[in-house]
């Protein structure tokens, strides 16, 4: 079940909407955030489902998602998962590079290159994206999405997402798709609650799309 922000969203809204008349509009249109968090019993557990989830539609990795956690009745393990055989794992639906990801996710959970959720949390942003980057097919973008929605981080920027260019080129009614360093100049007057830009920047996209 989803859980609320450990931050305090009201105080984020009077922040973002002081100083930035555009996207106070935005957020009168779009109306209170609802962000929350998605809870994991693990790192391994939320950075699996991201491997899983990468360059597919929500429902066919729903489905994948499934298919794998069916293969661990006690929930998903590091262990578990390295001693499975490699068709029990593709015939959950994984690919050859996916295989490759969970396996190398597995690997360095074992060998404690991937802290628990206690020693993450004591780490500033950027030592946790150094430290799960060193997953085969966990890149920045992955890293933001667990500081975000699983440990709720309140000041991260994914300033290279499509949908939050494609949003912040909305609220500010930009001709073209702006640049990424055009996206984090101005996110900088955001701070310290970037993350709840980031949501209404999707929204904005979402717009768009809908």
């Amino acid at each position: 079940m989803p859980e609320p922000l450990p931050y305090d969203a009201k105080q984020a809204l009077r922040h973002l909407r002081s100083g930035d008349p555009r996207l106070a509009r935005h957020i009168d249109r779009v109306g209170p955030v609802r962000m929350c968090l998605r809870p994991a019993g693990s790192p391994f557990e939320a950075l699996l489902r991201t491997i899983v989830f990468q360059q597919l539609s929500g429902r066919v990795a729903s489905v994948i998602h499934a298919r794998l956690l069916n293969l661990f009745p006690g929930g998903p393990d590091p262990g578990r998962l390295l001693s499975l055989p490699d068709p029990a794992l593709r015939g959950a639906g994984l690919s050859r590079n996916k295989l490759r990801a969970v396996k190398d996710l597995a690997q360095r959970t074992l060998a404690g290159g991937i802290p628990d959720f206690p020693a993450l949390n004591k780490l500033p942003d950027e030592e946790v994206i150094r430290c799960l980057t060193q997953v085969h097919g966990i890149g920045r973008w992955s890293a933001q999405m667990l500081l975000l929605f699983t440990l709720g981080r309140p000041d991260v920027m994914p300033a290279e997402d499509l949908g939050i260019r494609k949003g912040f080129q909305h609220v500010y009614s930009m001709r073209g798709l702006p640049a990424v360093s055009t996206v984090e100049r101005k996110a900088q007057a955001w701070r310290p609650y970037r993350s709840v830009a980031s949501w209404y920047l999707w929204r904005a996209a979402d717009t768009l799309i809908s």
